[in-house]
């Protein structure tokens, strides 16, 4: 590319330049780094060995915000505990809201907004994400 100022010609070389930056990589490596914690930490407390996944993290989750851990659950209870530790941990980003606490115990929350459409792999970031978050205002994990 050539430009004209007064008699002086000059010329640009204009190289293409990618303007991307990696994808969070510092992000997506903080993310990877705590969420490897956070499976060692409950894994080495509440499993015999085998290291917990998103599921069982979540059921964790639904019996501590259930608050009865020592009742003796039902098939339908586990995946309800499941339910709850999903709303749980979704609550703020905005898509639930707690809404009461019914007459056996068990917490209820509005769906404030859809989830988006994901991929498997970007539900499983998102999940990732909300349990490290709900861990970091624990203090479960740093």
């Amino acid at each position: 590319m050539y430009f004209f100022f007064g008699n002086l010609l000059l010329r640009f070389i204009i190289k293409p330049v990618s303007l991307k930056m990696p994808l969070n990589q510092s992000r997506d490596q903080k993310l990877k780094e705590r969420w490897e914690e956070l499976v060692a930490v409950l894994s080495d407390r509440f499993s015999d060995g085998e290291a917990l996944d998103v599921e069982g993290i979540l059921y964790l989750v639904g019996l501590q915000e259930l608050g009865q851990v020592h009742r003796k659950m039902k098939k339908d209870d586990n995946v309800n505990l499941i339910h709850i530790g999903i709303c749980a941990v979704l609550e703020p980003f905005g898509y639930y809201r707690f809404d009461y606490i019914d007459d056996e115990g068990w917490p209820h929350f509005e769906l404030l907004e859809e989830l988006p459409p994901l991929k498997p792999g970007e539900q499983s970031v998102l999940m990732k994400e909300a349990l490290v978050s709900y861990f970091l205002k624990r203090a479960l994990i740093q």
